[in-house]
């Protein structure tokens, strides 16, 4: 299950004891306070702690005291800018901090953002649960046959249900092996940061992850992308969520130029003119390669 007994009852009683705060708060996301989201079979997103939200980050921007505006189209027209003219530190003000429970090969991409401060749960120290994640049928894929890093067409019938028999078969045999290695019963147990190395990447972890948000919009524009792989795009849809809630007007902008946008080479924005004026161009005179036409025409439907 998500989460265990010890920590329900930790968020049900975080939530029964309220605190009044001179900080600035956000009703949006207070709601989501300690929390689970439930990601996958097993896992969840919550949010921990935060600090800042829109104004904070307006404020930073003038370097002034208070609320900024009293205007909030202001302070929204303001983020916009911000955003569209790729000024980081402002949105650095604001940050956040998450609980999360994941397979250990989600971990594994997902620390790449270097940009954050985690610290995970120790298996040197405690033991695992037996808790994998096992996809569901409908994420079966095929290697792609044009992306070497993507899901071709789905796996189907009799070859599905193999696949799926060998993940949970290796998943509990390994597991079996590792209670059976730290078992002191009869035996002096092998000590758990060795045992650890035989379970497989698809056993849950757990973590803390604090970022600011100009880093965590780096982390959604990538991760929440159509082209990331599920597992942890499922991540990103959910912190998307709370972010949202969070920080509505710089989510606003954010979804507008960096999810719904699109950035062109020179090259790219020489062959829009050159369109508009009525000039056929084709990927022999754009001066592209194959990849970058494909990516062109993408963007420009």
């Amino acid at each position: 299950m998500p989460l265990s007994p010890d920590q329900q009852a930790e968020v049900d009683a975080l939530r029964d004891t309220p605190q009044s705060t001179l900080r600035a708060t956000v009703p949006g996301i207070e709601q989501h306070l300690y929390k689970p989201h439930d990601v996958l079979d097993h896992g969840f997103v919550r949010v921990i702690d935060y600090m800042g939200d829109d104004s904070a980050i307006c404020q930073a921007a003038r370097v002034s005291y208070g609320k900024g505006t009293k205007s909030v189209q202001n302070d929204e027209g303001l983020i916009r800018y911000l955003m569209r003219h790729w000024h980081s530190t402002p949105f650095e003000m604001c940050e956040i901090k998450l609980h999360v429970k994941l397979p250990v090969f989600v971990a594994r991409q997902w620390i790449r953002h270097r940009t954050a401060n985690v610290n995970e749960y120790s298996a040197r120290y405690s033991i695992l649960d037996r808790e994998f994640y096992i996809p569901a049928p409908d994420h079966l894929n095929a290697q792609s046959v044009v992306n070497n890093q993507g899901r071709g067409a789905l796996l189907e019938g009799e070859e599905a249900a193999r696949v799926l028999d060998i993940l949970k078969a290796d998943s509990n045999r390994a597991y079996d092996h590792y209670e059976q290695m730290i078992s002191d019963d009869g035996q002096s147990g092998l000590a758990r940061e060795l045992a650890r190395m035989n379970l497989p990447a698809n056993i849950y972890t757990q973590w803390y992850w604090k970022v600011d948000l100009h880093n965590l919009f780096h982390f959604l524009r990538l991760r929440a992308d159509a082209h990331a792989q599920y597992e942890i795009r499922v991540y990103a849809d959910a912190i998307a969520k709370v972010v949202a809630d969070w920080v509505p007007a710089a989510y606003g902008a954010f979804e507008d130029y960096r999810m719904g946008g699109a950035q062109l080479s020179a090259k790219g924005l020489d062959c829009v003119r050159r369109m508009l004026k009525g000039e056929q161009v084709t990927q022999e005179t754009s001066g592209m390669s194959k990849g970058e036409w494909r990516e062109f025409e993408g963007v420009i439907g």
